[in-house]
């Protein structure tokens, strides 16, 4: 599965499991460890693990071991990293401090209804 691919599927897992403001920014002509960001915001601590877990889990479907899974839901913010496509979970006080959005503004993203 192509990059491109795996990063809209986890972002329409996230929006199904009600996941807010759900975007894809490719960073691949700006960056070297990954081409794809997802983004969401989280309702809760509690959504927010079990959105993560959700991730896990599909990455493991599609055969991806992911390098690492970095925060907590009580800090806000989980970051999943499946290599090419790293996946940034976030409290909606936490998405607004660390503006990914717009430190990569440079980049194509893509809205997630």
């Amino acid at each position: 599965m192509e990059s491109k691919e795996t990063a809209q599927m986890l972002a329409d897992v996230l929006s199904s499991k009600k996941a807010r403001d759900v975007v894809i920014i490719n960073i691949s002509e700006k960056s070297s460890f990954a081409d794809y960001f997802v983004l969401a915001t989280a309702g809760s601590e509690r959504q927010m693990g079990a959105l993560s877990e959700e991730i896990e889990d599909k990455f493991s479907e599609i055969g991806i071991d992911p390098k690492s899974k970095d925060g907590r839901p009580e800090t806000g913010w989980i970051l999943v990293d499946g290599g090419d496509v790293i996946v940034n979970l976030f409290t909606e006080e936490t998405r607004d401090k660390y503006t990914l959005e717009k430190i990569w503004n440079d980049c194509e993203s893509i809205r997630v209804e």
